[in-house]
């Protein structure tokens, strides 16, 4: 069964972005985000780093924490075929309860897509009338709908 990472997070974190599950090509490089086509680096590069590429992952990550921004997932594991959020199955979500807990300064979550606030809502929907939230458009290559530049704007008002 496919295994989240552990949460990108530290003392200093005010907003957690919150994805649903680790996609194939996220697994296989045992880091968030990792399929080539998905926008959440790109955005994250045009946000903080001046549309410059990220030299390394250890990179990304510093830049988000250097932003007070951490990065988990919805599941700690699930049964799925393939990387879209429809196939999952069997899910056995984090616990965001003790992470929020531990992590106190978090202010704000916003979600990676519609999927990713359905699971949260569906095993943690106290938190949401604890914490301010808001759901942005997915960054994954599957959310075609909407171009690049549109979700940069979006999720640039929340960042």
């Amino acid at each position: 069964m496919p295994q989240s990472f552990a949460p990108l997070i530290d003392e200093k974190t005010k907003i957690l972005i919150i994805g649903t599950m680790p996609g194939i090509a996220s697994l296989d490089a045992a880091e968030y985000y990792a399929h080539p086509r998905n926008a959440f680096w790109k955005i994250m590069s045009e946000t903080f780093n001046n549309g410059q590429v990220f030299q390394s992952y250890e990179k990304k990550k510093n830049c988000l924490l250097a932003h007070g921004i951490g990065l988990w997932d919805n599941l700690q594991y699930c049964e799925r075929n393939g990387s879209l959020d429809s196939n999952i199955r069997k899910e056995v979500p984090n616990d965001f309860e003790t992470l929020l807990a531990q992590y106190s300064k978090v202010q704000k979550l916003l979600f990676n897509g519609q999927k990713s606030f359905q699971f949260f809502k569906k095993y943690h929907s106290g938190l949401l009338e604890e914490l301010e939230h808001y759901t942005l458009p997915s960054t994954s290559p599957a959310n075609a709908t909407l171009c690049f530049d549109t979700k940069l704007a979006e999720w640039q008002k929340f960042i």
